[in-house]
């Protein structure tokens, strides 16, 4: 099976790649530096004629920067896939999307499965439920990966809290269930390699690391690796960017588990991984950046 994994300067799409080329899969990288200014017309110049399957693991999983670039999140989180998606039904391919646990709004009390209906309460949950609505309309033979949240996020705002010297406020009221990179790469792996083998599984997942947490704990699980400031304060408190947050959005994995075998890790066994590749992420952006 030829794959072609589109992907972004970010990490997932780098590991993903190393995890699939460790397989017997005929693996082609489609690099879109910038999603938000691709040009949807040449995706013919881009996509090989042979491609069976179509990763985007172009992973959005943070609300405030999609509500700050509302035109661009709009592009990268419907418009792309859904021309990708067109592309592939008029040639016989495949579809793997990610999605997120933002196309929620919280309300529920227990967790959500992955039949639920998406009710969004920013930009990016918005996109996301339209691009999901769509994929099932247009193709198929789709699969689309909703996420829990995205450590490395988390992680981002306690070393930016240490650099700056302020306490870092975090909601306790939010509860949900972060996702190390290379967890979800792993999941992807797999789930890719089970569709190799003629798998007819198509239809809507959800993978998250396994524990529910709000996200005051997880500033404070963080706040104690290795490495990080002891003087930093974490605070239980709303910030600015919380009203972006639904109170819930703990997902329940249990159909990729049962369709795939794939069973969840604990987030936790990834924090010290995460914050390592966060740190050489940030070494080799110099490097890595377009020129221009």
């Amino acid at each position: 099976m030829h794959v072609l994994v589109v992907h972004d300067y970010g990490p997932l799409g780098k590991i993903l790649l190393e995890l699939l080329r460790e397989t017997s899969l005929h693996v082609s990288p489609l690099l879109i530096s910038d999603p938000a200014s691709a040009n949807l017309s040449a995706l013919e110049n881009w996509i090989p004629e042979d491609t069976d399957l179509i990763v985007n693991a172009l992973w959005l999983a943070d609300p405030e920067a999609a509500e700050n670039d509302p035109e661009g999140t709009q592009k990268a989180a419907f418009s792309l896939p859904v021309a990708i998606a067109e592309f592939a039904r008029d040639r016989g391919m495949a579809l793997f999307q990610l999605s997120s646990c933002y196309v929620f709004d919280g309300r529920k009390q227990s967790g959500y499965i992955s039949s639920n209906p998406g009710q969004p309460v920013n930009q990016l949950g918005n996109w996301q439920w339209e691009c999901e609505q769509a994929l099932r309309t247009l193709l198929p033979r789709h699969i689309i990966l909703r996420t829990g949240w995205s450590l490395s996020r988390f992680i981002r705002k306690v070393r930016a809290s240490t650099a700056s010297d302020e306490a870092l406020l975090l909601p306790g009221r939010c509860v949900g269930q972060p996702v190390a990179v290379r967890d979800l790469a792993r999941v992807m792996t797999a789930v890719i390699q089970q569709l190799d083998c003629g798998a007819e599984v198509w239809g809507t997942y959800q993978h998250a690391g396994a524990e529910v947490i709000s996200m005051y704990e997880l500033g404070l699980a963080i706040a104690g690796l290795p490495g990080i400031p002891e003087d930093l304060h974490v605070i239980d408190d709303m910030p600015e960017w919380g009203a972006l947050e639904p109170p819930n959005t703990a997902l329940i994995c249990t159909k990729l588990r049962n369709t795939f075998g794939i069973k969840q890790v604990p987030w936790r066994s990834g924090l010290v991984d995460e914050l390592a590749m966060i740190r050489g992420e940030e070494k080799r952006l110099p490097a890595i950046k377009p020129a221009g």
